[in-house]
């Protein structure tokens, strides 16, 4: 009787939340969103407990997985896994980067940030990104966000740090300028009214197959303009749902960004011992990929320690799945080019976002002179300049391809940092 009891009180709730969520829909497109405004609630100065950062760790990544799967499972977005974990292609990459928020100690909400790679994003292959494309900037999907149960009553207490982290580390240092998402149709006027996400399509889709077949509406975000939007509508709120303040103003001293040697745009975590446990032996996330996405996999990962855990390839992958070119380390970091065939002989300043052992890709807002050489000095990180001679060889739009001829023993240590350090730790200390 207690069980068909609390079975009965738990329908009733159901039914009058969607009842309550019926009505609430019938009010004005304003009505709604000053609502769900007047619910923020965020907290400037969360105790010491609180602690916001990327996440690492076996222990701290499996937490992470795990409070997604159960929050998935929960929501029908997944069926539950024998791993009790959900993870996916796209945690494995490079590209990548988890967020958590933790308790105490105890992993209680995460979120995962994909920049763009030759897989694409989860929600490609169902919401048309060619506007959003044509404003310029990287752009990176905001995916796997979940808050422990606990947390999800207290006003925000754990949501607005976790956005306040990605929208500080997508801004600063994922070099990421807009981001997207796919979310529940009942859950998009939230991120509408409060921090301006814009739709990417008018309808719902029907069915989202990284969530189970349910239904998803896509929208993104401009960082860039973001926060003039924010101004104008929390400018005058007092602190506490001041989402401006908040976002822009605030400093947490709980989240804790990441310190690099060079001024990478990326902090993998995956060494191979954390992909064979998640793929190899948690999950069989390697085994199940087609010929084509192992052929990807080895060309992100290839050096010889990675290749041991990596899915094996048919013995004529090579030639069966020609691989495009793609970007192999990507930073972002200011560089002056001096050539004497330049009209006035001034220096130009270039923007690097790509490099190589033999090259790099960057920048520039003015006409540059191809196959000339010229001196060139790349700031690769705080106390790190190379300075070598450097030619342009091709150009698109203000992006020119630039070989070396020489690189020197900073560069060459650079690319040895970025081809074995393959944790944002190593970035940061060089180990």
């Amino acid at each position: 009787m207690k069980t068909t009891g609390r079975s009965f009180k738990a329908s009733a709730r159901k039914f009058l939340h969607i009842g309550l969520r019926k009505v609430f829909a019938a009010f004005p497109r304003r009505v709604r969103f000053a609502a769900y405004r007047s619910f923020v609630d965020c907290d400037v100065a969360p105790g010491p407990g609180l602690v916001l950062k990327i996440a690492e760790t076996q222990q701290e990544l499996a937490a992470c997985f795990a409070l997604l799967h159960d929050a998935y499972v929960a929501s029908g977005f997944m069926q539950a896994d024998p791993s009790g974990m959900r993870v996916t292609l796209y945690h494995a990459l490079p590209t990548t980067t988890t967020l958590c928020a933790k308790v105490d100690g105890k992993v209680v909400g995460t979120i995962s940030l994909i920049r763009e790679s030759v897989f694409g994003f989860p929600l490609q292959a169902i919401f048309e990104l060619q506007g959003v494309r044509k404003l310029g900037g990287n752009i990176a999907e905001v995916s796997a966000l979940a808050v422990h149960p606990d947390y999800r009553k207290t006003g925000g207490a754990i949501l607005f740090p976790l956005m306040k982290f990605m929208f500080e580390y997508c801004s600063k240092f994922f070099d990421t300028r807009h981001v997207v998402i796919a979310v529940n149709p009942s859950r998009i006027e939230m991120y509408e009214s409060l921090l301006f996400f814009k739709r990417l399509q008018a309808t719902p889709v029907d069915s989202y197959d990284f969530a189970n077949g349910a239904p998803a509406v896509g929208a993104f975000l401009d960082l860039r303009s973001a926060p003039k939007l924010m101004k104008r509508v929390y400018g005058a709120k007092s602190q506490r749902k001041n989402l401006y303040a908040y976002f822009t103003q605030v400093v947490l001293p709980n989240i804790c960004l990441p310190s690099r040697r060079y001024f990478t745009t990326n902090d993998p975590v995956m060494t191979p011992a954390l992909l064979d446990y998640f793929f190899n032996q948690k999950t069989a996330g390697f085994a199940l990929l087609d010929e084509r996405k192992k052929l990807l996999l080895h060309s992100i990962y290839n050096l010889p320690e990675y290749q041991q855990v990596l899915p094996k390839l048919a013995a004529n992958g090579l030639d069966t799945h020609p691989l495009r070119v793609h970007p192999r380390y990507s930073l972002k970091c200011p560089a002056d080019l001096y050539i004497d065939a330049m009209a006035g002989d001034k220096l130009q300043s270039l923007q690097v976002i790509e490099v190589s052992s033999s090259g790099f890709q960057a920048y520039c807002a003015n006409h540059l002179p191809l196959d000339v050489w010229g001196e060139v000095t790349v700031h690769l990180g705080a106390g790190e300049h190379s300075r070598m001679l450097a030619m342009a060889v091709r150009a698109k739009s203000g992006f020119y391809g630039f070989k070396l001829a020489n690189p020197d023993a900073v560069w060459r240590q650079c690319v040895r940092v970025l081809e074995s350090g393959t944790t944002h730790e190593h970035l940061a200390t060089g180990a």
